[in-house]
């Protein structure tokens, strides 16, 4: 029986607004949420390290503290190593672009192109840009992201040191009787993001070792840093890839347009590898995601929260992928929700 006087009226038009101003604290606050999912991804990270340390017996606060350690002995080993190779080659490569610009657009002349290579990288970066004013001048400025890395990684410690505590919390707020669904929807997410974590890292090292050996091979120079940037934008689904290629080309061009031609077939080919046995690996081991969704979660995440929003675009859609079949197909419509991975594995509750 419906409600027609004018307090309920009120009341209806109350809730309507509290969900409009809910709306809009959250894109407001885009910047903040995609911080505290940033966290959230890495705690994943240290979790699965963590675990490793608990087959030995050690308690699960040592266990931790173990992994969050591995893992900076691990970052810092490989600056060691590889730091100055490749802040070399990053800095050789900052230097080559503008001249790799000049040496595009002066073969494009000679083609009779009409299209003026400088005026699109400038475009390019325009559109960056905006991307990143959306997150703030202070969290794009050279502090803001070194504060916003600080407090991602402590935010991703205190999850992965108590998983349960926040999870507890998340539960209080979930009505009587559907705490079990809740708690299953979360479990399952947990682990469709930390099998998409161990299948991207994969990918991302494949195309990052065989993009820095082709170009090796091709005689494409700083190829070790366009390789790692290969590797790192293969996170971003389709749009990576792309941005990924125009540096490698632009550079090719300074030596030759045939250097630039097979610098173009070489990221084809690898492409092909991650379309065809990479990008399937992932979505067995994780969800099946079809392309479309995954490019339009790429641009929604841009247009709404930003670079922040495209660089975790893809962990934001699996985990949205599985709330969505275990709280709106399975409770609502009362079909089979689709799990992460095999069937047979069984869903982590931690």
């Amino acid at each position: 029986m419906t409600d027609d006087t004018p307090a309920g009226f009120a009341r209806k038009c109350l809730i309507v607004l509290a969900f409009v101003a809910l709306g809009a604290a959250i894109y407001m606050l885009g910047q903040l949420w995609m911080m505290i999912f940033a966290s959230i991804v890495v705690a994943v990270i240290v979790r699965a390290m963590a675990r490793l340390f608990l087959r030995f017996g050690i308690h699960d606060g040592i266990a931790v503290t173990f992994a969050v350690l591995s893992l900076f002995a691990i970052i810092a080993g490989l600056v060691w190593i590889f730091g100055g190779l490749i802040s070399g080659q990053f800095v050789a490569l900052a230097e080559r672009i503008p001249e790799a610009i000049d040496a595009t657009q002066r073969q494009f002349d000679s083609w009779g192109i009409d299209y003026d290579v400088e005026q699109a990288s400038r475009d390019l970066s325009e559109q960056i840009s905006g991307m990143s004013a959306r997150a703030g001048a202070f969290a794009m400025s050279a502090g803001g992201v070194i504060t916003n890395i600080v407090l991602v990684l402590a935010g991703a410690v205190f999850f992965a040191a108590q998983p349960s505590l926040y999870i507890e919390s998340i539960l209080r707020l979930v009505p009587r009787g559907r705490e079990a669904v809740a708690h299953i929807a979360i479990a399952d997410s947990a682990k469709a993001l930390g099998l998409w974590l161990q299948a991207q890292l994969l990918s991302s090292l494949t195309v990052a070792i065989l993009t820095t050996i082709g170009l090796w091979v091709i005689g494409v120079p700083s190829a070790t840093a366009l390789g790692l940037i290969a590797g790192a934008l293969d996170f971003i689904p389709f749009i990576g890839p792309v941005v990924a290629g125009i540096p490698a080309v632009l550079v090719a061009f300074s030596e030759s347009p045939q250097t630039a031609l097979w610098v173009v077939v070489l990221f084809l080919i690898i492409q092909q590898i991650q379309g065809n046995i990479l990008q399937p690996l992932i979505q067995k081991r994780s969800v099946d995601l079809s392309p479309a969704v995954l490019l339009f979660a790429v641009v929604g995440a841009g247009m709404v929260f930003g670079i922040m929003g495209v660089i975790l675009s893809a962990p934001l859609t699996v985990v949205g992928f599985v709330l969505v079949q275990r709280l709106y197909i399975e409770q609502v419509l009362g079909k089979t929700a689709k799990t992460p991975g095999p069937e047979s594995d069984e869903i982590e509750q931690t």
